[in-house]
């Protein structure tokens, strides 16, 4: 059973880990100019979207997707 435990906990912290590597490597090869469009999960297990335009410096956030969509297309529109 200890085992078990054990590999348990190191299985969740490589998983915590590699999500970090990757949000930094993402950060490091993102264009600064993009928009940006991510999705961040609570302690509750709600999501939720993010959405910043550096250009306008505009942001928006919701629990929707398709809200940040429309935001977008708003943003884009000619």
């Amino acid at each position: 059973m200890n085992n078990q435990l054990t590999l348990s906990k190191y299985s969740d912290i490589k998983k915590k880990l590699q999500d970090v590597w990757q949000k930094i490597i993402k950060t490091l090869l993102a264009d600064p100019t993009e928009l940006q469009v991510w999705q961040k999960v609570d302690r509750h297990g709600n999501k939720y979207w993010y959405a910043y335009d550096p250009k306008t410096q505009k942001s928006f956030s919701s629990g929707s997707e398709a809200d940040i969509n429309i935001w977008i297309e708003q943003i884009y529109r000619y």
